[in-house]
């Protein structure tokens, strides 16, 4: 009887061991354990809330996988790398989906993280001190540009990415949200959201060019071909159009609505603006240097990031506030698919 009670006995303990390692595996699995294979033309969305991020295959616009980001919380943009091989996307540790003003005290958890954009696996996790709003590659994918927002004076860190070590600091204004590259890859733009201004950084030599008064709260100074630089300002609810050839403010656009982001139509030369107030896009024509709202496109509630495919005949834009993302037909400015994604999507990259 001893001996039966025994076998049962390792039995049970085998039987409550091998539950363990499938719940074990399981959750390795949900914070990306598991290796993919995103061999085809994406699009990369990230969740804020759901904390991690949805892959859409572009070939028919669908959600083919899901990325866990290893118990991050909070993810909040993301970029591709010019070899379309590497996504960063920072970990903020704070939901910004309401604005990106006013955030401060300690926070754990800050870092960034470097993606294997086929595989989904987490290359490399640096960790700060500081909370990043973004990570973006320079033009020649050879530095990752961090911004770290402090109340007093923030500061864009540039790692080498062959190594993943620190090589240039460099002292920029108050909040620090977003730090972008000109659509040439010439010139940095840190946006200060407490100051008020943006700080032009020289890409080559990290010099400070020049620092801009904008409007009030400016989170991103967006990238256009038309070689201008486009800032919104949330609380100011104003676009500010900066110049990057003279590096000066050349235009102002008073919009009435909270812009999320701003982004340049190549195919209509237009400016299209998410209106995070109303859950939708608007467009603005230039005529005579004066910006004017010509239409919008309903896209959903509380609309964020604007994303053109590589002919610019398809855009993507991120619904925080209605967990998905709507497709655009660009020549017939009709949206034409609506996809359900994880909640608070914010940041997109397309890989084509």
């Amino acid at each position: 009887m001893k001996i039966t009670k025994s076998i049962f006995a390792t039995a049970a303990i085998a039987a409550l061991a091998l539950i363990v390692t499938f719940s074990s595996c399981k959750k390795d699995s949900d914070h990306n354990m598991d290796m993919l294979n995103i061999d085809y033309p994406a699009a990369y969305i990230v969740n804020g809330t759901s904390n991690n991020i949805s892959v859409i295959k572009l070939s028919d616009n669908t959600v083919t996988e899901t990325i866990g980001l290893n118990g991050a919380t909070y993810p909040h943009h993301i970029y591709l790398n010019p070899a379309k091989t590497k996504l960063a996307v920072a970990i903020t540790s704070t939901d910004l989906s309401g604005g990106h003003g006013g955030h401060t005290g300690t926070l754990t958890g800050l870092k960034v993280q470097i993606i294997d954009a086929v595989t989904g696996m987490i290359d490399k996790e640096i960790a700060l001190t500081k909370m990043p709003h973004n990570a973006i590659f320079n033009p020649s994918g050879t530095e990752l540009w961090i911004g770290q927002m402090d109340t007093m004076q923030s500061q864009v860190l540039v790692y080498n990415t062959s190594d993943w070590t620190l090589k240039n600091t460099i002292d920029v204004g108050a909040g620090l949200s977003e730090v972008t590259f000109s659509f040439d890859g010439t010139m940095a733009f840190a946006c200060n959201t407490m100051d008020g201004t943006v700080t032009l950084i020289d890409a080559n030599n990290k010099m400070i060019h020049a620092t801009l008064t904008v409007g009030q709260d400016p989170v991103g100074a967006w990238a256009a071909s038309n070689g201008k630089m486009y800032v919104d300002n949330e609380t100011s609810q104003t676009i500010s159009e900066i110049t990057v050839s003279s590096m000066s403010v050349t235009a102002t656009i008073n919009l009435g609505f909270k812009p999320g982001y701003a982004a340049y139509s190549t195919h209509h030369s237009e400016l299209w603006v998410s209106d995070a107030t109303n859950g939708k896009v608007v467009r603005f024509s230039n005529s005579g240097g004066t910006w004017t709202s010509i239409g919008d496109i309903t896209t959903g509630t509380d609309a964020h990031a604007i994303v053109f495919n590589s002919t610019g005949e398809k855009a993507y834009v991120s619904n925080q506030g209605a967990n998905t993302i709507s497709v655009i037909d660009v020549p017939n400015l009709t949206v034409t698919k609506t996809i359900t994604v994880g909640t608070k999507p914010n940041g997109i990259a397309i890989k084509e």
